[in-house]
């Protein structure tokens, strides 16, 4: 189980890879949308990815409430505790 350090490490990773941000630009306040210039579809990809990478299912249901790099980060550490 990925501690949240080793998941925000790991969103970062992802976010750069799909949106081409720069991996210390992704902190835990920052918006994936307003910030990270993450769209719906490019967010899309991110959570397929952190599923993957995580071992984690993000229902579709509740992509709209990860607004923020610490929601994303959250929701992962819950899931993977179940």
């Amino acid at each position: 189980m990925a501690t949240q350090e080793e998941i925000v490490a790991g969103l970062a990773e992802i976010v750069n890879e799909i949106a081409g941000i720069p991996t210390e630009d992704v902190k835990l306040d920052k918006s994936f949308t307003d910030d990270l210039d993450v769209d719906s579809l490019s967010m899309v990809e991110v959570v397929v990815a952190a599923e993957e990478q995580f071992g984690v299912k993000i229902p579709d249901d509740d992509v709209k409430n990860l607004k923020t790099v610490g929601d994303a980060a959250d929701y992962i550490l819950k899931a993977q505790q179940v």
